[in-house]
């Protein structure tokens, strides 16, 4: 009896191993296939997806999508957008329809409580981890509310070729090293809008009919832009040449490449990289930064550059700049047309000239930075329990990255908004207009058919972001491309949680800082002979600290 009880257990043992064996070979094979071992079955997904198709649901499928409602162009649920996304892909939008003004805050919102919608466009980077009371860039992101999307980019063909054709990752790696794209768990949560090539877009719009009354030629450098003020102010005493929008915020941002360093719109962490030195520096605390805010401040002191610049609302400086009380105004490829459609009705057509200028280089040379990234979406990390999961994620990746899709959320449909001719070439159909494209047209692209909104339209090849240009803008594309350096993004710090939770609390109070001291330098409120003042200040709130830990952890992941 003993014998055959000690044979059962040998036989049990046996038969258990057996089990574990085949359970852990079985784990293995999920584990080392394709990152679709947790994603449900999608019945409605495409087999074999991949760049070249375009995506159609085998059957029809609703995709619920927060929308952000820009007041010129008002949603309308019989656009032909909508009408031939559902023709071509069997996909409804169900749309959540929030305010443009409202739409950080509501979106914020909907986030916190679970309650958003999968899609979640018009996301820039960072804005995945919004605001809490200290200011510290952390949270939807760690309560699991959002989709860690960089675990699934193996099912968008499209977005991935993109990244390596394009050369994406660098831009997405300096996006990580400003704590937005990146987190502490080395995911990303944001799928960006992605360019083929930089695009510079802000710079300054200057009436180059003054110019040319007053013999002077268009500014390539910031001391000749200096001198064109001075020759503008003597021939227009009660003129101040420059006034400003955007809280100055976009000017200093692309004037501080030139110089040399970072700030305003893109001050980012405050951190630049020395390459010499192979480490980090607090970019405010520069020389180059310091040679910035003086030469805005000589320009204030000389009655060149307007103060309330830095205070004003956009509608304030473009009326200024329209009215004839300025001739300097920061602009983008959108704006300067608004400038010139408000200059024609208060000076008549052709009474005046205005022209975005090349963006003035600076002690640091001709430079220029930029980003390929833009704008993009988030998505609900309920999505993952939906069981259209892979189909949602190629509708996605057809819309928003593949060329076709790019096309058709710009461009609409061929032969009812656009046509195109043998040499790709396209044009609005006779009755549409867009952006004065067809200033004849009854019926705008945007308000009337949907197409180039902000919600779908972005990113693309460089002839696609052309197509929608004028020919003042594409000169103004080709010359800053052949007159400047490209800098490329500083490398990624890839601090751990807690490391980035001691970042985000050393770095907040010195860029809040930084922000009015930069200001108050400009205006003359803070003495630039007290520099060094500044500096201690700095020092005081823990700048050294933040820097040392920076180049700690870069050294450290190296």
């Amino acid at each position: 009896m003993e014998k055959k009880f000690k044979k059962f257990l040998v036989l049990i043992s046996f038969l258990s191993i057996i089990g574990f064996l085949l359970a852990a070979c079985d784990n293995s094979e999920k584990t080392e296939g394709s990152k679709k071992a947790d994603i449900p079955e999608s019945e409605n997904a495409m087999e074999n997806y991949a760049v070249g198709d375009t995506f159609k649901a085998k059957e029809e499928i609703t995709i619920p999508m927060l929308y952000s409602d820009h007041p010129n162009y008002p949603y309308k649920k019989d656009w032909l957008l909508f009408e031939e996304i559902k023709k071509r892909t069997n996909v409804t939008l169900d749309m959540t329809i929030v305010p443009m003004s409202d739409y950080a805050q509501k979106r914020s919102l909907l986030i916190s409580s679970g309650d958003a919608p999968i899609i979640i466009p018009k996301t820039y980077p960072g804005e995945e981890v919004p605001f809490v009371s200290s200011g510290t860039i952390v949270p939807f992101v760690s309560s699991g509310t959002i989709l860690p999307i960089s675990d699934y980019v193996d099912l968008m063909p499209n977005y991935k070729e993109k990244v390596e054709k394009w050369e994406i990752e660098p831009f997405l790696e300096s996006l990580r090293q400003l704590e937005s794209l990146r987190q502490d768990d080395g995911k990303y949560y944001v799928l960006p809008g992605l360019h083929e090539d930089v695009w510079p877009d802000y710079t300054l719009a200057i009436r180059t009919d003054i110019l040319e009354e007053l013999d002077l030629e268009m500014p390539t450098t910031w001391d000749e832009l200096e001198t064109i003020l001075e020759k503008m102010k003597e021939a227009y005493p009660d003129v101040t040449p420059f006034s400003d929008r955007w809280e100055f915020k976009s000017t200093l941002n692309f004037a501080a490449t030139s110089f040399g360093t970072s700030a305003g719109w893109g001050l980012g962490s405050a951190l630049n990289f020395d390459k010499d030195k192979d480490e980090f520096v607090f970019g405010p605390a520069s020389d180059g930064y310091k040679e910035m805010v003086t030469y805005f401040h000589d320009l204030v002191d000389k009655g060149l550059l307007d103060k309330e610049s830095v205070t004003q609302d956009d509608e304030q400086a473009q009326k200024k700049f329209v009215n004839g009380e300025s001739f300097v105004i920061g602009t983008n490829s959108q704006t300067v047309v608004d400038y010139r459609n408000d200059l024609n009705e208060i000076l008549g057509k052709d009474k005046f000239a205005i022209k975005k200028i090349v963006v003035p280089g600076g002690p640091a040379g001709q430079v220029m930075g930029g980003s390929k990234l833009e704008n993009g979406i988030m998505l609900s990390s309920k999505v993952k329990d939906d069981p259209n999961f892979e189909a949602i994620l190629q509708f996605i990746d057809w819309l928003w990255y593949s060329d076709e899709g790019q096309e058709f959320a710009k461009w609409g449909v061929e032969g009812e908004t656009y046509t195109k001719d043998a040499d790709g070439k396209r044009t609005l159909t006779e009755d549409v207009n867009y952006v004065g494209l067809n200033p004849d047209g009854t019926k705008a692209l945007n308000a009337d058919f949907g197409f180039s909104g902000g919600n779908f339209a972005y990113g693309g090849t460089t002839d696609l972001l052309h197509s929608m240009f004028s020919e003042e803008e594409i000169e103004f594309q080709e010359a800053m491309h052949e007159t400047k350096e490209l800098i490329l993004p500083d490398p990624p710090i890839r601090y751990d949680e807690m490391e980035l939770e001691r970042s985000t609390l050393l770095s907040t109070p010195l860029k809040d800082f930084v922000d009015t001291a930069t200001y108050e330098f400009i205006l003359g409120d803070r003495d630039l002979a007290k520099w060094d003042d500044y500096l201690k200040e700095l020092e005081d709130m823990g700048m050294n600290d933040y820097v040392d830990l920076a180049n700690e952890v870069y050294k450290k992941e190296k």
